[in-house]
């Protein structure tokens, strides 16, 4: 979870303060994750994953989507607000998929619901000088549903690992052609190693070390769980980037994880 928080980070140090593109530091961010993940798959002597498949061409647009729009929300969001809205909208659309596909949810998750909404209304309702950046929101929102589309087409994976470096592999090219399209920026040497520790290490590495632990763990401690990286965003973001800890996010922090807590608390 630490090294799911330090991508919001890492991100907000590489793009706002490293001055690196956005749609660069995808690219450097998406090619290093892959060469790791890569090397993981190869040193297994499980057999190597299909890379090409429908399901896997659907994960990788997926994946794109998400690290482009990731990038283009912490030009102006610091990074525990640009987590919240991630793993909100994360939890809302996920929600949101298992009333469409008819689910039996109880009561409590619809409450859990209610309430990460509110929270995500209090954080971006306009309030004069301290609104929150529209673009940014608006890109983090496009980011935490892309990344929400990736969680679900990820269920029931029988190789996470093999999948996820297969998606990277894929994803590479398209968040490439993107730069190109954008246009390279100038990448300067600190921006690009952020980027590289962040997909090598806290993407690539961080991926491979949760889904070994995942295993080990029940469902309802798994969940639990995710709701730290917000909370770490913010903390890391207060202590490394001197980023403010207003009482709004507090208060917006509290009521979208809090939701997330009830929501979760009908599985057990």
């Amino acid at each position: 979870m630490c090294a799911f928080a330090a991508n919001s980070v890492l991100n907000r140090i590489g793009v706002a303060l490293q001055g690196m593109d956005p749609m660069d530091f995808a690219t450097v961010r998406t090619g290093a994750g892959a060469l790791m993940l890569w090397i993981l798959v190869l040193m297994r002597s499980a057999p190597r994953p299909a890379v090409l498949s429908t399901k896997r061409f659907a994960g990788a647009a997926a994946l794109a989507v998400y690290m482009i729009g990731f990038s283009w929300a912490y030009i102006t969001l610091d990074a525990g607000l640009g987590a919240l809205i991630l793993f909100g909208v994360l939890q809302i659309v996920v929600f949101g998929w298992a009333v469409i596909e008819g689910g039996k949810i109880p009561l409590m998750r619809w409450t859990g619901a209610g309430i990460a909404l509110t929270g995500l209304c209090v954080l971006l309702w306009p309030s004069g000088t301290t609104a929150v950046p529209l673009g940014g929101s608006i890109a983090m929102t496009i980011a935490g549903a892309a990344w929400a589309a990736y969680t679900l087409l990820g269920r029931a994976e029988a190789d996470p690992l093999g999948a996820t470096a297969s998606n990277f592999l894929l994803c590479l090219p398209l968040v490439a052609v993107a730069m190109l399209w954008a246009g390279v920026g100038t990448m300067p040497v600190p921006g690009v190693v952020t980027a590289v520790i962040a997909g090598a290490i806290t993407s690539g590495l961080g991926y491979a070390l949760w889904y070994r632990a995942l295993p080990a763990l029940p469902t309802t401690v798994a969940g639990i769980a995710q709701l730290s990286v917000p909370v770490i965003a913010v903390a890391a973001g207060v202590l490394f980037l001197s980023e403010p800890l207003t009482l709004r996010l507090i208060i917006a922090g509290g009521l979208v994880l809090g939701g997330i807590a009830v929501s979760l608390a009908a599985r057990r």
